[in-house]
């Protein structure tokens, strides 16, 4: 009998998982008719700021409530709170993180990013000097850092990514009647996730699935100019001046904004589907970025997502740009609907233009 040949060990490939989930919203609710009511300091005057009310508003966006912070929030003070439910979510230390990527388009100030702040918020600057990325896609930002952080750990580069989407907008909106189309959409809030690597040799788990683009010939569709760093200095007017103040407060073509982010986000949608050989029977939830409860329900029509996949929390929160994504699944995992090992589908269409989608299992 011949001698059997020695006994290779097959390792099994290394995979991106979600460890651990977290969000955190401020307490403040602000409601359509609120809003109405309120000021750039966020005081309610006795009179109406805004023409508009909650009829209008939830026609429109499918928005009843979003959340401001109180005076002296920063974006890292929201980031920080996500962060650390999402480390004890993964059992995790701060210090076992080996990197952090923050998406947002609210940093606390021009620069450094939010990252740093960040990283020393969570106790750990002087402790890891673990490099901190900023990345700027708004609305999609989440999906390109999962994409960043998967590339990242399967390439045995970091072990431990934490990954965070935080946002204040309530300070850079225009509480009049002209800014009430981009006023009415937005809340604060942040979303994390913390991702390690997983040997497995199961393609249906994990990080499964992800791809982004960016189309910059819409970037003038959705954009805020204040920093234009062509102009010296960048404030060269009384900001307060309403006639010439337009340049500080976010500007949106929305009828554009709405056909493209039903274009991409159906395609993409149906792309990753295509891409992986899954059908809405593989995938437990869909969850779009929440940008407009009206975008998203034409999505999921067009790509036949049945209802009672489609996960939805914009009528409470509003949208929070680079956090909707991570904070739409943990409000509902704390509401006992999604559970751990659940597949979701998610895409995102954002200011750039910039979208994609991706599949995992939280």
């Amino acid at each position: 009998m011949a001698a059997l040949g020695p006994v290779r060990y097959h390792a099994p490939m290394i995979r991106t998982a979600i460890l651990g989930l977290g969000s955190y919203v401020p307490d403040r609710v602000v409601t359509n008719d609120e809003l109405r009511f309120l000021d750039d300091k966020h005081e309610r005057q006795a009179e109406p700021t805004i023409n508009t009310d909650d009829a209008w508003i939830q026609q429109r966006t499918g928005i009843r409530e979003r959340r401001y912070v109180m005076p002296g929030v920063a974006t890292s003070d929201l980031a920080v709170q996500a962060a650390t439910r999402a480390l004890a979510d993964a059992g995790c230390a701060a210090t076992d993180i080996d990197c952090i990527i923050v998406g947002t388009l609210s940093p606390d100030i021009f620069f450094p990013g939010v990252g740093v702040f960040l990283q020393r918020k969570l106790g750990i600057a002087d402790k890891t000097s673990c490099p901190c990325y900023d990345i700027r896609q708004q609305c999609s930002a989440f999906l390109y850092g999962l994409q960043m952080a998967d590339a990242f750990i399967k390439s045995g580069m970091y072990k431990r990514v934490l990954l965070v989407g935080a946002e204040i907008h309530s300070h850079s909106m225009d509480y009049s009647t002209r800014g009430r189309d981009v006023t009415a959409l937005f809340g604060d809030g942040a979303g994390a996730m913390v991702l390690g690597p997983a040997p497995t040799d199961d393609p249906r788990s994990g990080v499964i699935y992800t791809k982004v683009h960016a189309d910059g010939t819409g970037a003038e569709n959705l954009y805020i100019k204040i920093f234009d760093i062509a102009k010296a200095p960048y404030l060269a007017y009384d900001t307060r001046d309403r006639e010439v103040n337009k340049d500080i407060y976010p500007q949106m073509d929305g009828k554009r904004v709405y056909v493209r982010a039903v274009r991409e986000m159906n395609l993409a949608t149906q792309r990753a589907l295509a891409e992986t050989g899954f059908t809405w029977d593989d995938i437990d939830w869909f969850v779009p970025h929440q940008a407009n409860l009206r975008i998203n329900e034409q999505v999921a029509a067009l790509a036949k997502i049945p209802a009672e996949k489609c996960l939805h929390t914009i009528q409470f929160y509003g949208n929070t740009t680079a956090a909707t994504v991570p904070l739409t699944i943990d409000h509902w995992r704390q509401a006992g609907k999604v559970k751990k090992g659940d597949r979701v589908l998610s895409t995102v269409f954002g200011s750039g233009f910039t979208w994609g989608a991706a599949i995992f299992t939280v």
